[in-house]
C-alpha cells in the first residue's frame, strides 16, 4: 500500500530541524557533526515514537478502540508517547512494563516513570525481563473485551511494518531538507533498539537511492542477532509499502557501546551526554541516545569517518528519562 493512502494522525506541524553542531565537531575534530532533532516532535517531551504513532493510532481509531495496549522497559519513552497520543485523542492506555534488569521497577521513580501516572495511565503491569510480552499484551486486550471495550495492541517501539512507516516518512524528510540546505552527507547515525527507527530509515534511504550508508548504534544486542533484526523488519516493512527491500549487506549496528547491558550506565555514555549538553545545549537520553552518541563519537576519535566528511545524527529523543538516572550523571 502507498503510504500517502495510508490512515495518519500528525502530532508534529513541521519538519523537524537539521542543524551543525558547531562546537562539537571542533572538539572532536576532522568531522561535521549535524542532527536531526527528532526529539522535538510532538506529544510530551517528543521522541521518534511519536512518528510510529501517527500510523498505528490512526489504524487503532479506524479499528474503533477505546484503549491503547503496549510494553516496554520500567523507563519507556515509547510508553510516555503512547499514553500522551492517548490522551491527545480521548483514549485510555494500559502499559506492560518488562524489568529487563531485575528489581529495576519502582513505582516512585522519576523520570519516564513519574510521567506514566502523570499522563493518566489506566494500568500497569509489570513483567520480569525475557516474558512473553505479546501474552501480556493480549491479557489486558482480554481483560478490556470482558469490560465490553476495544483495546489495540501496539507492540514494543512501535516497531512493525506499519509504524516503521514514520521513519519511511523520515527518511524523505531529511532528504527533501537535505536538498533545501544544500547538504551532503556521508553517513547517517541512529540508536538501534527496537529496530522500527533503523529499518524505517533504511527502507526510505534505499527507495530513495540515497547512496548514504545508515549505521546503527545497537542499545541492546550482539551485533549479529541486531542486525538480523533490523533487516527483518526492513523487508517486511518495505514489502508493506511496495518498496525496494534494502539487502542485508546495508544493515549495520555496532554493538561496541552496550555495555554490560540495556539500559545499564557506561563511562562512554557519561561523557557523551555531558558532552552533547555542554558543548551544544542537546539533551540526549542514557539508554539510547546517550549510547548512540558514545558511538559516534568513539567512531569520529578512531578515524572511521573521512576527513571533513558531514554526518547526520538522528536524535530520537528521550531526555526525561535522565531524571532517573542523576546519580550517575551528576557531576561531581
Amino acid at each position: 500500500m502507498k503510504i500517502e493512502a495510508l490512515p495518519r494522525r500528525r502530532y508534529t506541524p513541521h519538519p523537524t530541524p537539521i542543524q551543525k553542531l558547531e562546537r562539537l565537531s571542533k572538539h572532536l575534530g576532522g568531522v561535521e557533526i549535524w542532527i536531526k532533532r527528532d526529539d522535538l516532535t510532538g506529544l510530551a517531551g517528543g521522541g521518534n515514537k511519536t512518528r510510529k504513532l501517527e500510523f498505528l493510532v490512526a489504524e487503532a481509531l479506524a479499528q474503533g478502540a477505546d484503549t491503547l495496549i503496549t510494553v516496554g522497559a520500567v523507563q519507556s519513552n515509547h510508553c510516555r508517547l503512547t499514553l500522551a497520543a492517548a490522551a491527545h485523542e480521548g483514549l485510555k492506555c494500559r502499559l506492560v512494563l518488562e524489568q529487563r534488569v531485575k528489581g529495576s521497577y519502582r513505582k516512585e521513580a522519576s523520570g519516564n516513570n513519574f510521567l506514566f501516572d502523570l499522563l493518566g495511565v489506566e494500568a500497569i503491569t509489570v513483567v520480569d525481563g525475557g516474558s512473553d510480552l505479546n501474552a501480556a499484551m493480549q491479557a489486558e486486550a482480554e481483560k478490556l473485551k470482558a469490560l465490553r471495550r476495544k483495546g489495540y495492541i501496539i507492540p514494543g517501539g512501535g516497531s512493525n511494518a506499519l509504524g516503521a512507516m514514520g521513519y519511511v516518512v523520515c527518511a524523505r524528510e531529511i532528504l527533501q531538507q537535505s536538498l533545501e540546505q544544500g547538504l551532503a552527507f556521508d553517513q547517517f547515525v541512529v540508536a538501534s533498539g527496537s529496530a522500527g527507527t533503523h529499518a524505517g530509515l533504511l527502507v526510505g534511504f534505499t527507495a530513495a537511492n540515497a547512496g548514504v550508508p545508515l549505521t546503527g548504534i545497537n542499545v541492546r544486542r550482539p551485533r549479529a542477532e541486531q542486525e538480523g533484526n533490523v533487516h527483518k523488519l526492513a523487508v517486511e516493512a518495505a514489502a508493506f509499502a511496495g518498496l525496494p527491500a534494502p539487502s542485508r549487506e546495508s544493515v549495520v549496528a555496532l554493538d561496541e557501546w552496550v555495555g554490560p547491558g540495556y539500559s545499564l550506565p557506561t563511562d562512554e555514555m557519561v561523557e557523551a551526554v555531558r558532552m552533547f549538553a555542554a558543548l551544544e545545549g542537546v539533551l540526549l537520553d542514557p539508554v539510547y541516545t546517550g549510547k548512540a552518541a558514545a558511538g559516534l563519537i568513539g567512531l569520529a576519535r578512531r578515524k572511521h569517518f573521512k576527513q571533513s566528511s558531514k554526518i547526520l545524527f538522528v536524535h530520537t529523543g528521550g531526555a526525561p528519562s535522565l531524571f532517573a538516572y542523576q546519580p550517575v550523571l551528576q557531576g561531581t
